[in-house]
């Protein structure tokens, strides 16, 4: 273990450190032309889809899968593990191209202050990544954006659908934790302001938009897409569409070029597609799959990550990202950190720091059960030790001892403290564990069954719940959307992320517990129903001290605070 200096650098201080080369030079070093290249500047660039048409007779790399246990927080460092696993496959003569989301700046001013990985593995520029990027999500708020405008405009116009402005479903968004726009009356001022109604603020990384985008094969697929989902409805009760007001069109052109991946780099110069930002507590939480199919046709493995324990992330990843890209992971990373185990083991947040064995024990069930569920998928797991430089060898040999007891392939990391290095007996037990190739993916559930029974498939398997309770609505949302033939698409469901319950508080592995469903709703553009869990808000609020007040830029143009 290394030696705690007295002041430990930040992330962006570590970042600036960085040694980058042109993004023309990394493009051109994994074999993408000079004319599959859109340049945001010297660092960044869109790569264009005729990519991938190019390679389509190229077979694919491996897939590897990075998810965790349920997190606390603060985070386990899961896109730290991933960057670092990236850059230890190419120390280790894989070539290795890494696949991740894009962050959104609501949880960047909120709570986490940045979210490109960390240490001397993140991905580069970590200030213009973490900030306005390419423009990806304004184009996906400001599409989103435009549909609530000609929706009202229609109301407005004479309302020739007879859509009911009681029964409208589609919110606005921006890219920003605001409580207080969750909840708003529009149209207020007199007649000429439009019609009257009750309005709110989605996140942009809870709009349908953002899903749409993420899971789009190409621009026609893309338009399809935007023109079904679901919006509202008439005074007769039939549902209203965006192609009903011949917007998918103009929404379609807003996104055509946030639809072509972003390419950037890791500190050490390992390829990153960077693409999309669905939450993964409220959407599906993976980076587009044209980005991953990027990298499975440049690298001999690609490593992307899925938001949050495999709970929520790997789940989705499994049955709605996996079906609609029609790839499968060779292998599961699960990454488990010893102050997230002792939280799960009882250890109240300020005695982390103190040496608990017995603690480590007990919160080695919650990543247990997340290894189980990757099992009984038919896929193998990896355990990724993320070694932060405070642990206790007792604790972190005490956990080896519960892997080993359990079969797991486990591996510590300290890819934040030294990069690729720190990452090198991971990426070998993770290329020892692809080579033998042994697994056959088994999903949870079969679109063809019930809604109710693909709940209770998700609910039993992947959370260890006994049942699964709906509340009256629900039933009623779920006989109606019978009726209407929308019930044969995947689950998305929205939980909380620091329990395998519906209750945030419940750590561990809890026993005796069922889950309650209050509400579904049908993003039929994205193909998959939602089914809200506990008190999911699509809208985050800002914390007591948001990460934004201790941001700032001088006058030649340095950021400070982002983590």
């Amino acid at each position: 273990m290394s030696a705690i200096t007295e002041k430990i650098p930040t992330d962006i201080e570590i970042a600036r450190s960085a040694k980058m080369k042109p993004i023309t030079e990394i493009a051109s070093g994994w074999g993408i032309n000079e004319d599959e290249i859109e340049l945001y500047g010297k660092y960044k660039a869109k790569i264009h889809l005729s990519l991938l048409k190019r390679l389509q007779d190229r077979p694919d790399g491996h897939l590897v899968l990075v998810t965790s246990i349920n997190p606390t927080p603060a985070g386990e460092g899961k896109t730290t593990v991933t960057v670092g696993l990236g850059q230890a496959m190419n120390r280790i003569g894989k070539k290795a191209v890494i696949a991740l989301r894009e962050p959104s700046l609501g949880p960047v001013f909120g709570l986490k202050g940045g979210a490109a990985g960390g240490g001397y593995s993140q991905v580069v520029p970590m200030e213009e990544i973490n900030l306005h990027f390419t423009g990806d999500f304004h184009a996906v708020t400001t599409a989103h954006n435009l549909l609530a405008a000609l929706m009202d405009n229609h109301l407005h116009q004479g309302n020739e659908l007879h859509l009911d402005p009681r029964r409208i479903l589609w919110r606005r968004v921006m890219d920003m934790n605001d409580r207080s726009l969750r909840e708003i009356v529009i149209g207020l001022g007199g007649k000429k302001n439009g019609v009257p109604r009750e309005d709110g603020f989605d996140i942009s990384v809870a709009s349908e938009v953002m899903a749409i985008l993420t899971l789009s094969e190409n621009i026609e697929d893309l338009k399809e897409s935007l023109g079904k989902m679901l919006i509202g409805y008439t005074y007769e009760n039939q549902p209203v569409f965006p192609r009903d007001l011949k917007a998918e069109g103009a929404m379609a052109l807003l996104l055509k070029d946030a639809l072509m991946p972003n390419l950037v780099q890791t500190m050490e110069n390992t390829p990153a597609f960077i693409h999309g930002g669905p939450f993964a507590n409220i959407a599906h939480g993976t980076n587009s799959i044209l980005a991953t199919k990027m990298a499975l046709k440049l690298g001999e493995y690609a490593v992307t990550e899925a938001g949050f324990g495999a709970d929520l992330g790997a789940e989705k990843f499994f049955h709605i990202t996996s079906r609609k890209g029609n790839f499968t992971p060779a292998a599961v990373v699960v990454v488990a950190t010893l102050r997230a185990l002792k939280m799960h083991g009882g250890v109240p947040k300020e005695r982390l720091g103190e040496e608990n064995r017995l603690a480590v024990k007990i919160g080695f069930e919650n990543l247990k059960k997340h290894v189980g569920t990757i099992r009984r998928v038919g896929l193998p797991p990896v355990v990724a030790i993320n070694r932060f430089i405070h642990d206790h060898e007792g604790e972190i040999e005490e956990l080896f001892d519960l892997c080993r007891r359990e079969h797991l392939p486990v591996a510590l990391t300290e890819v934040w403290e030294k990069g690729g290095e720190g990452g090198v007996e991971l990426a070998r037990l993770v290329v020892e564990t692809v080579e033998k190739g042994k697994h056959s993916f088994r999903p949870l559930y079969s679109v063809d069954q019930g809604i109710e029974e693909k709940i209770g498939s998700i609910a039993r398997e992947a959370y260890g719940a006994d049942g699964v309770e709906f509340t009256d609505e629900a039933k009623k949302q779920i006989r109606f959307f019978k009726e209407q033939g929308w019930d044969k698409l995947p689950i998305c469901m929205a939980k909380t992320q620091y329990s395998l319950s519906d209750r945030p508080k419940l750590l561990g592995r809890p026993k005796g517990f069922t889950i309650t469903v209050r509400e579904l709703k049908a993003s039929l553009g994205a193909g998959f129903l939602v089914a809200f869990t506990g008190d999911i808000l699509t809208m985050p609020g800002l914390p007591k001290e948001p990460a934004a007040i201790h941001m700032n830029v001088d006058g030649d143009g340095n950021v400070y605070g982002l983590f």
